[in-house]
């Protein structure tokens, strides 16, 4: 789950306009259990993180809607915008202890450090509760129209439960490396390759052979160990 809580991190700093290519970025995430390998595709409004070989997250960014899939369970929990919508506000609640307080903004620290063979430079953004460190490569190939793609999902749901995140349209080029540090918990996401090959669009859709189950109440979302699927469940047709 935590490697799912990055990973929602880096798109939900991205959630701004509407892309057109596909996109497929592969990340190693350390901190949060045994180092892996985690992969983002991203074609239109929508979004695939595959985080651990048991469960991907789908998110619809024009519809707001995310679907869990438990891969070794083969079932499927779908979580409508409305659902998403009152969790991102029951975030904001019970964790924004001072709404009065002016929005944090990326700052560099003059610090430059050499990433999978790419010049980066340090920024840094402080918020009470989490604090963001980016290394930014500038001159990252395609970076500019990379980074245009990653503001691809637009979603009121995704926005407000991120609303705490800077913006990629404030960085200066594409942050190849990320350290969040929130809950007395440190991740460390590092991109390792991208491609822009077309993505299926089945990788979007729940499968065939999975089955979906009901949608748990906001506060108890699957995290890879749900239990199996009840006599309630009925076959995805």
């Amino acid at each position: 789950m935590i490697k799912l809580i990055a990973s929602l991190f880096f798109l939900g700093v991205c959630l701004v306009i509407t892309a057109r290519a596909d996109l497929t970025i592969v990340q190693k995430v350390e901190g949060a259990g045994p180092v892996a390998d985690m992969t983002i595709k991203i074609k239109g409004d929508k979004a695939r993180i595959d985080a651990t070989p048991q469960i991907s997250t789908i998110i619809d960014g024009k519809t707001g809607e995310m679907i869990n899939l438990m891969n070794d369970q083969k079932a499927a929990v779908r979580v409508s915008a409305e659902k998403m919508k009152a969790a991102a506000e029951m975030v904001s609640k019970f964790t924004d202890k001072n709404k009065s307080a002016e929005k944090p903004k990326l700052a560099a620290t003059g610090k430059k450090e050499t990433v999978n063979g790419y010049e980066t430079e340090e920024y840094v953004y402080e918020a009470p509760d989490l604090k963001a460190t980016y290394w930014i490569a500038s001159k990252y190939p395609d970076g500019a129209a990379i980074l245009k793609e990653l503001q691809s999902l637009k979603s009121e749901a995704w926005t407000a439960s991120n609303a705490k995140m800077p913006d990629y349209r404030d960085f200066p080029g594409l942050p190849i490396k990320t350290v969040i540090s929130v809950g007395g918990n440190q991740i460390t996401s590092t991109i390792t390759s991208v491609k822009k090959d077309p993505v299926n669009d089945t990788e979007f859709s729940i499968p065939k052979d999975f089955q979906e189950i009901k949608t748990p109440e906001i506060g108890n979302l699957p995290e890879g160990n749900a239990k199996k699927p009840s006599a309630e469940a009925s076959p995805k047709p």
